[in-house]
């Protein structure tokens, strides 16, 4: 592959991207809407047509690990490994 076809190719990759990026927040700012909507209406699961839509609170636990470094840091140490992987990037 020639170097305008890379850089062609580069170009494409980032509006695709841009794109991807407008739609992440167009979307969002759709999801937001309906969720006032049903924070207005007092409501965890709303019919509209064809569709159920919930927004519904969960609980979960997780586990501290910066507490628990702080408290036992060696055995933290004993039970951390390091993992290899890879990362793509394009900078202008």
């Amino acid at each position: 592959m020639s170097t305008h076809e890379l850089t062609a190719q580069i170009e494409s990759l980032r509006a695709l991207e841009e794109l991807i990026e407008e739609a992440k927040t167009e979307a969002e700012a759709l999801r937001d809407t309906i969720k006032q909507e049903m924070l207005n209406r007092d409501t965890e699961e709303l019919m509209a047509g064809q569709y159920i839509v919930r927004y519904t609170s969960v609980l979960s636990q997780r586990f501290d690990t910066t507490a628990f470094k702080k408290v036992m840091p060696e055995v933290y140490k004993a039970y951390t490994k390091q993992v290899s992987s890879k990362r793509f990037s394009i900078s202008a």
